[in-house]
């Protein structure tokens, strides 16, 4: 999920993508004899696709447990126990109900859901799927009796009508979507599914395509138009990129392979997962098939930019490297740049692909929004483990040992250097992602590879 939001509309989109906790009834759930093994396995494989451990499930606790919290200038919100536990969790729900919270957004006492459980895109999926899910978290889940209690947001997002009013002016028809879905055709089944995945389960729209003032995504399908996937918001430090066809700041250089690659992965020779994106390898897409893998990297590849035609495409640029390997140190931030970042990144900015990513032609450095690259500067970032790459690799942050001049100082060179040609940063931008740091995730302040 720029400078023209206002604090108090950044604090309700962050809002509106964080999950609420789900409601309590007095009833039974029905299904209570055992599911079969294959339908729960294609259930679990169902909560992979639509990666719904990234927010509930808190590093080191029991799966689905909830708890994760979510810091905001309006209050703090925590992620829900969705574990088959009857009181702390959604054990009473009914398949009807489970699948109505799923699609629509309305949790079992009526209430709206907070739409961080992404219901918007959820509406898109099949019958069959919802089924697996349900029987998967009713039967393959382990019960966990912790509640979790949402009593850390203040007035007025502590209320729900108004996310009922949101809910209704916005969220898609369930039963209108899976009609439009049916009738859509491809030309390669290979993308049908690519877009099965992306725009349903996958929710990839949620983060990497903008909102409008009233918090609705712009486009909630590639038939919406080019903004879809177009790249979102800053949240909390973390912008996300285009996934559309653009040469510099998207996938326009990224073939099918290296799509599959960092899905499976999280690295690839032209760049690696950090914030958000992190979560949803390590949750989501490393577990899936390659065919899915595939599937939505052919399906991500058929967007077009939205960039004109005839924009310039990035090439590599030698001036930045020559002027270091013959000391020169000259420009803004260079001598920031050796000191703290070459040993890794290389003066040539090439980096040690798929180990320490390269800074040029990097799409994340290039991008018109720097947040990311200052985020990751301060604080740092952690190339996980998957299961084809078991190896980690940690970059320290410099929030410690950097001031905001010397970090705007140093993402500005960084931007202009190897033919990248981004926009500088002042020290005002740097202040504003610092801000936003958790205290939760200090800055690493020491290499620990």
């Amino acid at each position: 999920m720029r400078g023209v939001w206002k604090s108090g509309l950044r604090s309700l989109v962050v809002a509106l993508l964080v999950a609420s906790v789900p409601g309590v009834g007095q009833s039974a759930r029905a299904q209570d004899a055992p599911a079969p093994a294959d339908l729960v396995t294609r259930g679990e494989y169902v909560a992979e696709a639509a990666d719904c451990g990234a927010c509930h499930t808190v590093p080191g606790g029991a799966p689905f447990a909830g708890g994760m919290a979510f810091h905001l200038p309006t209050g703090t919100l925590y992620a829900p126990n969705i574990t088959p536990d009857v009181k702390a969790g959604i054990g009473q729900y009914s398949e009807a109900e489970f699948i109505r919270a799923i699609r629509q957004g309305i949790r079992r006492d009526g209430a709206t859901l907070y739409p961080a459980m992404p219901y918007p895109s959820y509406a898109r999926m099949t019958d069959d799927d919802l089924h697996a899910l349900y029987a998967y978290f009713m039967h393959g889940v382990r019960p966990v009796s912790t509640p979790v209690v949402q009593d850390g947001m203040h007035w007025p997002l502590s209320m729900r009508w108004p996310l009922t009013v949101w809910r209704r002016l916005f969220a898609p028809d369930p039963a209108v979507t899976l009609q439009g879905a049916t009738a859509r055709t491809f030309p390669d089944p290979v993308v049908a599914r690519g877009a099965y995945l992306v725009e349903g389960p996958g929710h990839c729209g949620a983060c990497h395509t903008p909102r409008a003032v009233t918090m609705q995504e712009k486009a909630l399908t590639a038939e919406d138009g080019p903004l879809y996937l177009s790249g979102g918001a800053s949240v909390d430090g973390w912008r996300p990129v285009s996934l559309r066809g653009e040469n510099r700041t998207g996938l326009g250089r990224w073939s099918e392979q290296d799509i599959v690659r960092f899905l499976a992965t999280g690295r690839m020779p032209l760049g690696a997962a950090f914030g958000g994106m992190t979560d949803a390898i390590n949750h989501g897409t490393q577990h899936m098939t390659a065919d899915d893998q595939l599937a939505i990297a052919r399906y991500l590849k058929t967007l077009s930019p939205t960039t004109p035609a005839k924009a310039p495409g990035w090439a590599y640029d030698p001036a930045a490297t020559t002027a270091l390997r013959a000391g020169d140190v000259s420009a803004r931030g260079a001598r920031h740049y050796v000191d703290s970042c070459a040993a890794c990144h290389r003066t040539d900015g090439r980096g040690y692909p798929t180990t320490f990513p390269p800074l040029a032609g990097n799409p994340v450095v290039m991008d018109p929004t720097p947040d990311s690259l200052i985020r990751i500067v301060l604080e740092g970032n952690t190339l996980r483990a998957t299961r084809q790459a078991p190896s980690a690799f940690v970059m320290p942050g410099f929030a410690a040992r950097m001031d905001d001049a010397a970090v705007a100082d140093t993402v500005s060179f960084i931007r202009a250097a190897w033919g990248n040609d981004a926009p500088a940063v002042n020290a005002a931008d740097v202040a504003r992602i610092r801000r936003s740091l958790s205290p939760e995730h200090p800055p690493v302040s020491l290499p620990m590879n």
